[in-house]
This record gives C-alpha cells, sequence and structure tokens, in this order.
C-alpha cells in the first residue's frame, strides 16, 4: 500500500474516531447520534463545519469552545488520533481486502467500547448484540477464517466465543460483583471475532495487565479494594494487541513450553 493510501486510511479513521466521540457522548445516555447536530455540551451552540475537523480543529481552537471559551475534553483529539492510527495500521498490515475491511469496523467498535467503559463504565448491550451478530456472520474474512475457510472460520470463531464467555462466567461468579455481567458479554464478542487461537492471546493479556493496573492504582491510591476497576479497556486494548501481533506471541508462547 502506497503512502497516499496509508495517509488518506489515516484521515479517513479520523474522521470516523470523530463520529464515534458522538456515540461515546450520547449512546449511554439513550440521545439519538443524529439530532440534534453537533453543539458544544457547555453553551449549547451549534458547531460550525470549521469547528469539527478531526484533531486540527482542537489544536487551532486550543483545547476551548470558540464560543463560550470552555475547555474541550481531552478525550475527542485522542479518540480521533487513535481510531486514524488504527486505520492506517491496519492499511499497512492487511490492506483492504475483506480481512481488512473487517479489521476496520472491529477496531471501530473496540475504540467506542473502550471509551464509553472508561468513562462511564458501561459495557452497552447495543454495541455488543449487533457486533456479536456481525462478527459470526464475517468470521470467514476475519481472522477466524481468513487463512482456514468458510466452515473453518465459523468453527474458530463459536469456539473462541465459547471459551471467552466460559473463562468470563467463571470469573463473574468467582468475583462476586467484582467484575460486571457487560465484561462477560464483551468477551463473548471478542472471541468472537478473533477465533479461538487468537482469543488464546487476548484474554490472559487483559487479564494481566488488568490485574496489573489494579494493582498499581491500589499503590497510588487512586481507588479503594472494594472500587471495580473497568475492564472493557483492558479487553479491547489487548484484542487490538492479538490482531496485530497474536500469531508471533502464539509461536513465542509455543516455543516457550515445547508445544509442537
Amino acid at each position: 500500500m502506497g503512502v497516499a493510501a496509508v495517509v488518506l486510511l489515516a484521515v479517513l479513521g479520523a474522521v470516523v474516531g470523530s463520529f464515534l466521540n458522538v456515540c461515546i457522548d450520547r449512546l449511554p445516555l439513550k440521545l439519538s447520534l443524529l439530532r440534534p447536530g453537533s453543539h458544544c455540551s457547555s453553551c449549547l451552540h451549534p458547531l460550525a463545519p470549521l469547528d469539527l475537523v478531526p484533531i486540527f480543529s482542537y489544536l487551532w481552537l486550543r483545547g476551548r469552545c470558540r464560543y463560550c471559551r470552555v475547555r474541550i475534553s481531552w478525550r475527542l483529539p485522542v479518540v480521533e488520533a487513535v481510531t486514524g492510527a488504527l486505520f492506517a495500521f491496519i492499511g499497512v498490515r492487511y490492506g483492504v481486502g475483506p480481512k481488512g475491511l473487517v479489521l476496520l469496523a472491529y477496531a471501530s467498535l473496540l475504540v467506542a467500547v473502550f471509551f464509553i467503559d472508561l468513562e462511564h463504565r458501561l459495557v452497552l448491550d447495543r454495541l455488543v448484540y449487533p457486533g456479536a451478530a456481525v462478527a459470526l456472520i464475517l468470521a470467514p474474512w476475519a481472522p477466524p477464517g481468513a487463512e482456514a475457510g468458510v466452515l473453518a472460520g465459523y468453527l474458530a470463531s463459536l469456539e473462541g466465543g465459547g471459551v471467552a464467555l466460559g473463562v468470563f462466567l467463571v470469573v463473574y461468579l468467582a468475583s462476586r460483583g467484582g467484575m460486571g455481567a457487560g465484561d462477560v458479554k464483551l468477551a463473548a464478542l471478542v472471541g468472537l471475532m478473533l477465533g479461538l487461537r487468537l482469543t488464546l492471546v487476548a484474554l490472559p493479556i487483559s487479564f494481566m495487565v488488568g490485574g496489573l493496573a489494579g494493582v498499581l492504582m491500589l499503590a497510588l491510591r487512586l481507588k479503594g479494594r472494594r472500587d471495580p476497576v473497568p475492564f472493557g479497556p483492558f479487553l479491547s486494548g489487548a484484542t487490538v494487541v492479538a490482531i496485530f501481533w497474536g500469531g508471533p506471541i502464539l509461536e513465542w508462547y509455543q516455543g516457550l513450553v515445547g508445544i509442537v
């Protein structure tokens, strides 16, 4: 893929990230994504086109609303930049064939899940359930079946979803409220997306990083012992890692334990 195509993908990703910001703001509140139009959340003034240019508008306005000068959330340019970077990375790694297009959709969904759970501590059914249906339908063109074939793709997707659901259900029951039911549903979605092999990469990474983050937050007194930590961001992040580097990680692990 040429440099110009990668740049175009990055720009497209930033535009998609701008829409994801609307989803992150409105879906948890059960508000329409279309009406009202984009506006300042503080003074409610409608935003002009120049206020809506991804990343650039935030920098140009120095992080403040043009009309009331209230500070704009840092999350807006971060989501746009992260989505743009993911789109470019997927384009470089996988191209824009069927697998690449599926992964662009997955990346968009994971970004929304990541930031909604981070800010609102919610994993929304309206994202997880449609996402799970789409992941199962697209399994032959996504990681589970892109190289294995249609039937093997569906089987791997179901295996991944079943294993992830089972593991998180056990953790959910054992934690007695320490993990939310939304995390269990999200795990099943991740399994359907990744298939069994890559699910076995994503789940351990999410537990290790989530556990370390929890210990660090306790040590820094950023949370109490009984305060729950949103797990969706860790699971979403681990899924992205598995998509990009799951194969080499599996090979490294197999060599480490001597599995042929």
